[in-house]
């Protein structure tokens, strides 16, 4: 019988020799993890000096430092205007509290029609101006002319009676001094004389009475001014007490705004309160408090509050406007949203010292809804100077320099809003 031995293996050579058992794979990856793990041991090893210190962290962060130190000094100096800081303590955006309301005309008159006609004529239409005494709407007169003929002639008829009495009064007082007729006779007669003196004094009463209600269907300016609201046209009915139109002086303009319950209290008259307009933000005006009322609305429950503004061309009475009023005690300083760097919760401004510009950490109060501005609570002190607008330009540490006025206008530099600042 023939060994299986002796045959020759088909595809493999002839002097092929055949290897013991293999290993398991698993066996063969624990090995390779060990090995892998020993070398790293052995390179940990090898980095530590002999009194414990890691040479690697040090050589990291004296590398960090002289990367930090030589972005400091390659970083070209920053010129800034005095548009690009705020000083705290300046501009009076934090100092107090903003109160809203509009402008309005301290005279205005709203004329309405004494008597009950047909409007005839309108001369004047709204923005017009008008001289005190000048005509503005003509009322028909038809019937009050009829009712003014009837009163006087009425008087003249008094008159006549009157005298007629008087008359025959003086005859009577005569025939008895002369013992000619009675003293009833007397007495009567005086009795008819004062009854013809009443009638005169009521058909007289009843002549200027019509005559002024004839002079009530001209409507006239009572003073000069504008022609602010034109209510009625040719042809309306006015009753009595329609209104008709609306004349102000627009050169006495006040400005009407209303405070919350809470600030009343810190309120007086005579504060100072900075005032900026609808339209013409960028020019403020000072004013003062002249009355606060006494009485809070009955819907909002806030207090009006009367400012006097000084007299200034352009106020146009009906704009919006909005002030703050002079708090008094100590300053509260503010800080726009542009000046503050926020690196997660910490809040930062980028703050002056000497001739360098340093990030400076600081704690501000929750933000101001109507103003818009940060309160800050510490980290700075009045009088300190902070970039308005930092952006990405400066760099901890670098060189400032400041441009002198004539400089910083030829460069087109735009002051920020005023409003913005401690």
């Amino acid at each position: 019988m023939m060994n299986l031995h002796d045959l020759p293996s088909r595809g493999r050579p002839a002097h092929a020799c055949t290897l013991g058992p293999r290993l398991p794979q698993g066996l063969i990856r624990l090995l390779g993890f060990l090995a892998v793990m020993g070398v790293a041991v052995a390179g940990l090893a090898g980095c530590q000096r002999p009194g414990g210190e890691s040479v690697a962290p040090r050589a990291a962060g004296a590398t960090g430092a002289a990367s930090g130190s030589g972005a400091s000094a390659a970083a070209p100096t920053l010129s800034l205007g005095s548009e690009d800081l705020l000083v705290m303590g300046q501009g009076g955006a934090g100092a107090g509290w903003v109160v809203t309301g509009s402008l309005q005309a301290e005279r205005r008159a709203d004329l309405r029609a004494e008597v009950g006609s047909v409007v005839l004529r309108v001369l004047k239409d709204n923005g017009e101006r008008v001289r005190r005494g000048e005509l503005l709407i003509k009322l028909d007169d038809a019937t009050i002319r009829d009712s003014l003929a009837s009163a006087e002639e009425s008087e003249r008829a008094a008159l006549r009676s009157l005298e007629g009495a008087e008359r025959q009064y003086q005859r009577l007082k005569s025939l008895q001094a002369q013992g000619m007729t009675s003293q009833q006779a007397l007495e009567d007669s005086e009795v008819r004389r004062n009854l013809a003196n009443s009638e005169r004094v009521a058909a007289q009463a009843r002549v200027a009475a019509a005559r002024q209600q004839l002079e009530r269907t001209e409507v006239r300016a009572p003073f000069d001014g504008v022609v602010s609201a034109r209510k009625v046209s040719a042809g309306d009915t006015a009753g009595l007490g329609k209104e008709l139109v609306q004349v102000i002086d627009p050169s006495s303009v006040r400005f009407d705004a209303f405070v919350a319950a809470e600030q009343v209290a810190g309120l007086q008259v005579g504060q100072t309160v900075t005032v900026r307009v609808q339209g013409r933000e960028a020019t403020p005006l000072q004013g003062r408090v002249r009355r606060i009322d006494a009485v809070a609305q009955p819907l909002t429950r806030q207090v009006a509050v009367i400012v006097d503004l000084p007299a200034s061309a352009g106020l146009i009475p009906g704009l919006y406007a909005e002030g703050v009023v002079a708090a008094q005690g100590p300053k509260v300083l503010a800080l726009p949203d542009t000046a503050v760097v926020r690196r997660g919760e910490q809040a930062l401004v980028w703050r002056l010292q000497a001739d360098t510009v340093a990030l400076h950490p600081v704690q501000l109060a929750p933000r101001d809804a109507r103003s818009g501005l940060w309160p800050v609570v510490s980290g700075l002190a009045e009088g300190d100077r902070v970039l308005r607008a930092p952006g990405s330009r400066p760099v901890e540490g670098q060189k400032v320099t400041m441009r002198t006025t004539t400089s910083a206008t030829s460069a087109g530099g735009a002051s920020a809003n005023p409003r913005q600042g401690g």
